[in-house]
């Protein structure tokens, strides 16, 4: 029987790219805000026991829940940054979960998880020596561009993958890797790139095109519609 993980979900991020007052993660998609389907979509795991949401300190939209699919939600106050909200996550995670432990960093604007792509992360993620994300290869042509908007170049898309969540790290390893990346001032994008940093190789595991992260109303219209298909 494979041990249980916590979830880690930073939601203290306004979304600005979206272009709502509203932060993305509050947005309602089916009666519900699209932070309650990225958290019935993790929670709904049978190895996942909890999840400690980063959110932010006069967030006035946050449901208020302690508990979701009758599994323990926490809250704590997040950073400014992805990273410093990720920091305080691991931080405020119960005494329960030991510093070599594995634990989930999944975004809150990701709702479309697919449980099988969750238990292959786990499975796997869990006998490497770093830990795993879910990633999918790079499909399209790739141009790169001049600064007058033509084109400079194709570039090679073998051996590119487009970085997903969840991620899966040691709860220690990705704290130390974090601070390090905050103390040599570097922004890191994703939890892997803090781990890259300290020179590690985390594995890469392909998941399915469809975990979307909602960043534009067309997004947001993607995931209606699948929600739509998948019926009641």
């Amino acid at each position: 029987l494979m041990p249980g993980v916590w979830v880690v979900v930073p939601a203290a991020g306004r979304g600005t790219r979206f272009g709502s007052p509203l932060p993305k993660q509050y947005l309602q998609v089916a009666g519900q805000p699209l932070i309650a389907h990225t958290l019935a979509a993790l929670l709904s795991h049978p190895l996942v026991e909890g999840a400690l949401v980063a959110i932010s300190a006069n967030d006035a939209d946050w449901p208020g829940w302690t508990a979701f699919q009758e599994k323990p939600v926490l809250t704590c106050v997040g950073g400014d940054t992805r990273a410093q909200s990720v920091l305080a996550a691991l931080e405020a995670l119960p005494a329960a979960v030991r510093a070599d432990d594995f634990v989930l960093v999944h975004d809150a604007a990701r709702p479309n998880l697919r449980s099988e792509d969750l238990q292959q992360l786990l499975e796997r993620g869990r006998a490497d020596p770093v830990g795993a994300i879910l990633a999918a290869p790079v499909r399209d042509t790739l141009k790169r561009a001049g600064d007058d908007g033509g084109i400079d170049g194709t570039e090679p898309r073998q051996h590119l993958w487009r970085a997903m969540t969840p991620q899966l790290f040691r709860r220690f390893q990705l704290t130390r890797a974090l601070q390090e990346a905050g103390k040599a001032d570097v922004e890191v994008t994703d939890e892997s790139m803090a781990m890259e940093l300290q020179g590690l190789r985390p594995l890469l595991i392909e998941g399915n095109e469809d975990n979307l992260k909602v960043t534009t109303p067309a997004d947001l219209a993607r995931f209606e519609y699948i929600l739509s298909q998948r019926g009641p």
